[in-house]
């Protein structure tokens, strides 16, 4: 779905509250007494057969008796009611209604979206607590406390919660300017209202609580989306390994669902928090500045051990503390007694003064070493807490004409901290009372940072070996075709040596006997592991011998393991023996990398520590194909196996690009085989050469299956070499991220009226702002296909979609010396072809009226003139239905 019709939810005129009542306890009085006590400006009407007669509200016995067609419409009448109420408020024209009556039976959900479909109505709910506008005093819910007006939305899976966060809000004081109690999402999730809210100038911060995924793609781009613009801070319940009992490999086990669901989250941007607190902690902090840089910190403190502890904390934000110019120490000498540490943290020592916390302040602020700033006091009984903020404070405004550097607040204890609250929210500073949630503050500051990076910076290159997809797909038809979900090891070692991963030289053996000869083919010492679609993981039934000296070792090896087998697992079967050569290079460490399913987000690729104690040892990361070269690299950084890759004493550094490389041909595998259901290499052993796989077990699924990517990759099927009408050949393809410069250039060389109708602007510079957004693009929403004409970008056409899909707008640039050949003509034609192959229903083009030639073009081409109310520009659309496919 979409954001269709959902602006009502942003500014509803007027509410109709269907079950409205006067009946003592019940749940249309309750709703009513909280619409009436919000105070809404437009006119509030009872549904209910039995009269409702109450000050400011209208009362109809039926939904036929209204008026006119309500904005918003909310519902508290017995489910099995509930599907005939939507339809006859469809036929009234209401095209969005909050359901809170719980309508849990499948017929009644069925019946409820039938009902709403046959009029393109948008449903909230079932099972709501209602909606709440504070700052347009909307209170259609049956919450029991009145939320203050704010900037923050709270999205909420859980109606219990938002009621608790009514309550702990209030008493903080923080304010909101919706609370959305999503219940079971039968029409609009979660998804729907990100987007919605991204564009609602009266929010400033969307805060989720989130208990399952839905639709996890379509999260995921609203998410890429909203972060652009503001901040999305989430809180997802259920940190239980979901599924893993099940899995047949190690990154099965180890992809955890909380953590699976974080990771996508934080690829999209949003910063996941653990608690309630921390989720306003993390609101009052990123609301207040803009992103930035902020890694390195200055900590300001009279108090030695508050400095000591914050560097603690710190390291755990993955900060660090800021190194002090000479310039700044130098000024800072004259006001800091003799003896102070001359370095950061800037100890003021216990009897500063106001005026002391001012300077080092102001000196902080003015170092261009430092990030941002944390000013930490401790209370004494030289100086009142007062007015030490006075004097930071002053301190901030003024550097802030300069250039706001953030700058965070600690007042140690309650009764501190609550004396000066005032001031700092005047100020627009974020205060805490305890050194561990101020120095998580700044976490949050730098996640958002981070965050906004990942939705905005061009990504490395992917380096990644050719590859044999017909190859790899012909082991996963045979294995398949025997009827079988694990491949073999020979197998799986085929499909990854068709994506370019180095794998161990090995054979297949059908018997003890034949081990020998396998060995003959292969340089000793050898391993030797049975192999049986029954036993996965080999070492943990005694399935696998290593460091065989010969082939009569190995022989022997293996008829020992076939006798062992047969009697201690006896309905487990042969299939024969895999016989490898030894691979232990010095200094070799031992990685995982692998594969995963999860039932949301889908593919899912792990990297971590390696061998046999993976689980026990639990050191992994995990990201979302597809994974480019930086993605790879942040990947390996976060695991705690990458210090030993660094090296260490006499052991020389891996080589993480072959590392790499695995991970980015394990992503292609995650986009190109969408039947691998789990893949597990391990151990890859990395060393200062190179890496290798040793042992490689893969399950796919019984089953052809469709991708389930959440992140839409580059949809290269779309490259295409055309030629105009007038003889030109060009290259077209999707726009990706490292084409920034060569876009930059093209806009560089179009004519100062070109820019104009390009941008419907006298614009004369197209900025980095705007090259962003035409490079850096979400392809579920957005394509740019750049025109190439003897190696050289000529042309660029963009078709930016809106949420649901269904239309488009499109905009096309053409170098001002390939104008008048036929560029404009195909390169629309191909975005005609995609848009109809992704079933977007509409494209249109806003041009300046004195765009005569782009004028002429689409009305060639088909487009019709639909609005032209806006003073000197034309929109024109184009029905895709009459474009042949």
């Amino acid at each position: 779905m979409s954001v269709r019709h959902l602006k009502a939810l942003l500014q509803p005129q007027d509410v109709v509250l269907v079950g409205g009542s006067t009946r003592h306890g019940s749940l249309g009085a309750k709703v009513l007494d909280n619409l009436i006590a919000g105070g809404l400006a437009g006119q509030i009407t009872a549904v209910n057969p039995k009269p409702v007669f109450r000050d400011g509200v209208h009362w109809t016995a039926s939904v036929e008796g209204l008026e006119q067609a309500p904005t918003l419409a909310v519902i508290v009448t017995p489910p099995e009611t509930v599907a005939g109420i939507i339809d006859a408020l469809g036929r009234r024209g209401t095209r969005v209604a909050v359901v809170i009556s719980a309508c849990t039976h499948p017929d009644q959900r069925q019946a409820m979206l039938e009902a709403a479909g046959a009029h393109d109505m948008r449903l909230i709910g079932p099972n709501s607590l209602g909606v709440l506008l504070p700052h347009l005093h909307l209170n259609a819910s049956f919450a029991a406390r009145r939320p203050l007006p704010g900037r923050l939305a709270f999205l909420s899976q859980s109606g219990a919660l938002v009621t608790a966060m009514v309550e702990w809000a209030a008493d903080k004081r923080v304010g909101f300017s919706s609370l959305i109690s999503m219940g079971d999402m039968a029409d609009v999730d979660v998804g729907d209202l990100v987007d919605l809210y991204a564009t609602d100038p009266a929010t400033h911060a969307i805060l989720l609580y989130l208990e399952g995924i839905g639709d996890a793609a379509k999260l995921l781009s609203a998410a890429r989306a909203a972060t652009r613009v503001k901040p999305v801070i989430a809180i997802k319940a259920g940190r239980s390994q979901v599924g893993a009992g099940a899995a047949r490999t190690h990154s099965g086990a180890l992809a955890g669902a909380y953590d699976v669901c974080a990771a996508a989250l934080a690829r999209a941007g949003v910063i996941v928090v653990d608690s309630l607190t921390d989720l306003f902690d993390a609101a009052q902090v990123v609301t207040a500045f803009r992103p930035a840089r902020c890694e390195r910190l200055a900590v300001v403190t009279n108090g030695g051990g508050a400095g000591v502890l914050a560097a603690d904390a710190l390291a755990r934000t993955g900060g660090e503390f800021a190194r002090l110019e000479e310039a700044t120490i130098a000024r800072l000498d004259p006001h800091l007694p003799k003896g102070w540490s001359r370095a950061n943290p800037i100890d003021v020592i216990g009897d500063a003064k106001a005026e002391r916390f001012g300077e080092a302040t102001a000196a902080a602020l003015a170092d261009p070493g430092v990030d941002a700033i944390l000013v930490v006091h401790c209370p004494t009984a030289v100086e009142t807490g007062t007015d030490v903020a006075a004097a930071v404070l002053k301190a901030v405004a003024e550097q802030r004409r300069a250039g706001a550097k953030p700058v965070i607040g600690c007042w140690l204890g309650t009764a501190n901290a609550v004396g000066v609250r005032g001031q700092f929210e005047l100020a627009g500073v974020p205060l805490f009372d305890n050194l561990d949630d101020a120095v998580r503050g700044f976490g949050y500051l730098r996640q958002a940072t981070l965050g906004r990076q990942a939705v905005l910076r061009a990504p490395a290159s992917v380096t990644i070996p050719e590859h044999d997809r017909a190859l790899a797909r012909t082991n996963i038809d045979w294995a398949r075709g025997e009827g079988r979900t694990m491949l073999t090891a020979a197998e799986a070692r085929g499909l990854l040596a068709a994506y370019g991963v180095p794998v161990v030289p090995a054979r297949y053996a059908q018997t003890a006997s034949a081990v020998t000869a396998a060995c003959h083919e292969l340089k000793p010492p050898y391993a030797v592991a049975v192999v049986s679609p029954n036993l996965p993981h080999k070492s943990d039934v005694g399935g696998i011998a290593v460091d065989l000296p010969n082939a009569d070792a190995a022989s022997l090896a293996a008829e020992t393991m076939a006798r062992r087998l047969a009697h201690e697992h006896p309905h487990a079967s042969l299939n024969g023996f895999d016989v490898t050569s030894m691979v232990r290079p010095q200094g070799g460490t031992e990685l995982l990398v692998g594969l995963a399913d999860d039932p949301s987000f889908g593919p899912v690729i792990t990297v971590g520590a390696g061998g046999v104690a993976v689980e026990v040892l639990a050191d992994r990361a995990l990201e979302l194909p597809p994974l480019d070269d930086q993605l790879a690299r942040d990947m390996i950084a976060r695991t705690r196996v990458s210090r030993l890759l660094a090296g260490y004493r006499n052991v020389p550094p891996a080589d993480l690009d072959s590392v790499v490389r695995v991970l980015n041909a394990v992503s292609a595998i995650a986009c190109d085989l969408p039947d691998i259901v789990e893949l597990d290499i391990n151990p890859l052993i990395v060393h200062a050469g190179g890496a290798v796989a040793i042992d490689c077990r893969i399950r796919i699924s019984d089953q052809p299956r469709q991708s389930r990517l959440a992140i839409r990759p580059v949809p290269s099927e779309w490259a295409a070499d055309l030629v105009t009408r007038d003889g030109v050949a060009l290259h077209v393809r999707p726009v990706v991220p490292a084409d920034e410069t060569e876009v930059a250039d093209l806009f560089a060389h179009l004519a100062p009226e070109d820019l104009r109708f390009r941008f419907l602007t006298s614009l004369r510079e197209v900025g980095r702002d705007r090259l962003v957004p035409m490079t850096q693009v979400d392809y579920r929403r957005t394509i740019n296909f750049l025109a190439f004409a003897g190696g050289k970008l000529i042309a660029t056409a963009m078709l930016a979609c809106d949420a649901d899909r269904t239309r488009g707008e499109l905009a096309v640039s053409v170098h001002r010396e390939w104008k008048g050949k036929g560029v404009s003509w195909t390169l629309v034609q191909h975005v005609l072809h995609y848009a109809k192959a992704e079933s977007i229903a509409t494209v249109e083009s806003v041009e300046s009226a004195d765009n005569y030639a782009a004028l002429a073009l689409e009305r060639e081409m088909g487009f019709e003139t639909v609005d032209m109310s806006e003073p000197g520009e034309r929109m024109v659309r184009y029905k895709l239905d009459s474009i042949a496919a």
